[in-house]
């Protein structure tokens, strides 16, 4: 017993004596604090900073493989200044922005991951057609108003027949013995929007090629200011009846499935690489440097589709929308092969609502402020191909399962739209 009370005290001894000077608790205590504040010191030291700026490079700019195409960007701009070749800049731009797009989408999920499902749903909807409101603000600026027009009218052609198909296609080859299954009340309201933006194109065209204006050439412009402001209500009002009124009826069907484990394995999927300021930062960054591309890009159509004998409407329908939604076609299909089509509707159709009742009324309504003449008039071709695209695509989602053979219809379906504007010629004002 004696024995053991020895070596108690000869540890206490050890334990508080340091080159054989005795040190106090408090001294103790002391030495303890200022060594954690060391720690916290290094943590955030000039070293600390410096590695985590270039682990946050190297994690946006050069981990991804589609990386490699960002040199096309300042390929451009260097071809912009010494040889004037507008077909080689604009397809270099092209290129260029694709990149850009993808890593847009990706922070905008990595900052979603810090502010939550509901936050971080609009974050991703509103950022991933953040390269569209880009070029079209650009194309507004510059007076391009059919380029504005057909980009974003090709923009929600391509979310609803190529993202939404292609990710219909890969979901029913990833899971083929069985239908995939989707919240179909949410698909019936978004179909429900869809129509609304349709009729919001479809009278302004009437009015227009009906010669049925009280004044020629200005109410078309009158009615497509008034129907904007009665959309963007519209997306409003669809927002707060997402976000806050009716939330359950956008929780994924099978939510409540698969317990504790798949709530881990959902968090560990979704941990975050860069931090939440990284992140903010990057959207800043990425964003310019769009802005910047978008500008060569826009500049050079003309010069591009005279040099390529490309007409400008299937440039701007096919060609750029492909590159704008880069991100959503990626994150839609990795999803649907996840089977998790809740979220592929919501980047697919939730993207192609948001663009057709906030994006086409919100450049409407940015050109009244600009004194330029952008309107509701998509020109009967372009407002009739809307119309039978969303009529088709409600149908596909009535039932509220999906399968290879769905998605493959609406890829086919897609085709034939691109073939349509390869040989479609954009009218001139005098046979308007």
């Amino acid at each position: 017993m004696a024995s053991t009370e020895e070596e108690k005290t000869g540890l206490q001894e050890e334990a508080i004596t340091i080159n054989g000077s005795p040190l106090s608790v408090h001294k103790m205590q002391t030495f303890e604090h200022i060594g954690s504040l060391a720690a916290v010191a290094q943590t955030y030291g000039p070293r600390s900073v410096k590695s985590r700026i270039l682990m946050s490079i190297y994690v946006v700019l050069i981990k991804a493989k589609i990386n490699v195409l960002l040199p096309f960007g300042p390929l451009a701009v260097i071809l912009h200044y010494t040889t004037g070749k507008h077909g080689w800049v604009f397809f270099f731009s092209l290129i260029g922005i694709i990149p850009m797009a993808e890593r847009l989408g990706y922070v905008t999920e990595q900052l979603a991951s810090y502010t939550g499902p509901t936050v971080g749903g609009l974050l991703n909807a509103t950022f991933g057609n953040a390269t569209e409101m880009i070029i079209s603000i650009y194309a507004l600026k510059i007076g391009m108003i059919r380029v504005v027009q057909q980009s974003l009218l090709g923009s929600i052609l391509s979310n609803m027949l190529l993202v939404l198909g292609c990710a219909f296609f890969a979901g029913g080859l990833s899971h083929p013995h069985k239908d995939q299954v989707f919240n179909k009340a949410s698909a019936v309201v978004n179909s429900g929007l869809l129509l609304m933006a349709v009729m919001g194109l479809l009278f302004p065209a009437v009015l227009h090629f009906t010669h049925s204006e009280v004044h020629y050439g200005k109410s078309e412009v009158t009615l497509s200011r008034f129907s904007s402001c009665i959309m963007l209500f519209a997306y409003a009002s669809y927002l707060f009846f997402q976000l806050k009124s009716h939330r359950s009826l956008y929780n994924p069907i099978d939510s409540d499935v698969g317990g504790l484990g798949a709530e881990e394995e959902e968090q560990e999927e979704e941990a975050p690489e860069i931090t939440q300021w990284e992140a903010v930062g990057w959207l800043f960054v990425l964003t310019i440097w769009i802005s910047i591309l978008s500008g060569y890009l826009v500049d050079a159509i003309q010069g591009a589709s005279e040099s390529v004998n490309m007409p400008i409407a299937f440039i701007s329908v096919i060609l750029l929308p492909i590159v704008g939604n880069a991100a959503e076609h990626a994150s839609a299909i990795m999803f649907a092969m996840k089977d998790k089509l809740d979220i592929t509707l919501g980047v697919a159709i939730g993207s192609s609502t948001q663009i057709s009742m906030f994006v086409i009324p919100f450049c409407v309504v940015i050109g009244w402020m600009m004194g330029k003449q952008m309107d509701l008039n998509f020109q009967l071709f372009e407002t009739a191909t809307l119309f039978i695209t969303v009529l088709v695509v409600a149908f596909m989602l009535q039932e509220g399962t999906a399968n290879y053979f769905k998605g493959l219809m609406l890829i086919l379906c897609y085709l034939i739209v691109a073939a349509s504007f390869f040989v479609h010629v954009d009218p001139t004002t005098d046979d308007n």
